[in-house]
């Protein structure tokens, strides 16, 4: 038997009679003519060759997004491991009427397990599952740590199963929405090159956009999209916070064109499409920012000290990069620096 991309596979599951897709079993008399059905029974969806019993650990934001996405191109979820009741109540809203099960029993059944834990409870769940013997030859293990390889799923490889990394290049909200936008995402696959193609399919079944990353280019990979996603956040909402202690009351909606249009600037731009009084070099403007900044308080009258730290620390990267491609004199760049403190 052959998976559904091209390795040989766990043999399929026996279905269940209760299990979504397969009809029931009818009973029927020795000697006794079958009746003839009631009625013509609906069409049904011709079944999909080298569909995998699919294991989800767990239904975070994550897992029960891809789950969801997974059977949508009919992988039958044989599991789901939820544990707190934000996981349960996703597990219910995303992959309705699939068990919730201890892990286990999910290893146990899956031919294909995805993994969708935290960063650092990876390394410890996979040599736990090797320890206790629980992987199994041939059976496919993905993991969806950006951070990570597969090296970290080493222990199941000595145990015979076949170790995958998918990392979707997006966030993810833990909603049905998340499914559609997996459309078109890019997403790293790091694998051994042997079994790269089904890393590679699976991706493209998750609807992605698959390419390959080295397994030595991971945490830098990681780190820039944390670095571009997460502290851009932080960022905004430091915005926000300025507007509102500056008395704006809709501070999102303020921001919310001039933010859109430098992103997709900065995007297909780069530090070409980069403007304001840093990248004119416009020290006392930059002067005035500082000061104006330092003078504000919030509702709870604090200052806002992370803001200032964090507008300085952004400014001099700024100046560095632009006196480095030649877009700032040096005379613009001291001015700056002083400006800013150094």
């Amino acid at each position: 038997m052959s998976s559904a991309f091209g390795m040989p596979a766990v043999p399929e599951p026996r279905p269940n009679d209760d299990a979504p897709g397969y009809p029931a079993a009818q009973p029927s008399s020795a000697g006794e003519a079958s009746a003839p059905p009631a009625a013509a029974a609906a069409p049904t969806r011709p079944s999909r060759p080298g569909r995998l019993g699919v294991g989800i650990i767990s239904a975070g934001r994550v897992g029960a997004v891809l789950g969801s996405a997974l059977r949508s191109v009919d992988h039958q979820i044989i599991g789901v491991h939820a544990v707190s009741a934000a996981s349960r109540e996703r597990a219910e809203l995303l992959l309705p009427g699939v068990p919730v099960l201890d892990i286990d029993d999910i290893v146990e059944r899956a031919e294909l397990v995805l993994l969708a834990v935290p960063d650092d409870a990876l390394a410890d769940l996979v040599q736990g599952l090797a320890d206790l013997n629980r992987w199994q030859p041939g059976q496919l293990v993905v993991h969806t740590s950006g951070a990570y390889g597969t090296a970290v799923l080493e222990p199941a490889r000595r145990c015979g199963a076949i170790p995958l990394a998918i990392h979707p290049a997006m966030t993810f909200g833990g909603f049905s929405t998340d499914v559609a936008r997996l459309v078109g995402c890019p997403m790293a696959v790091t694998a051994p090159a042997a079994v790269l193609p089904i890393g590679q399919a699976l991706a493209v079944e998750l609807g992605g956009e698959p390419f390959v990353l080295p397994e030595e280019s991971r945490p830098a990979y990681h780190a820039a999209l944390a670095h571009g996603a997460n502290h851009l956040v932080t960022l905004v909402t430091q915005a926000v916070r300025i507007l509102a202690a500056a008395g704006v009351e809709d501070g999102a909606a303020t921001l919310a064109p001039l933010l859109s249009t430098a992103l997709d600037r900065a995007l297909r731009e780069g530090e070409a499409g980069l403007t304001g009084p840093v990248a004119r070099g416009d020290a006392g403007t930059v002067r005035t920012h500082l000061a104006a900044l330092a003078d504000l308080r919030d509702a709870d009258g604090r200052e806002l000290d992370d803001v200032v730290s964090t507008y300085r620390a952004l400014a001099r990267a700024t100046v560095a990069r632009r006196e480095a491609t030649g877009a700032l004199g040096e005379q613009q760049a001291r001015a700056l620096r002083e400006a800013l403190g150094e």
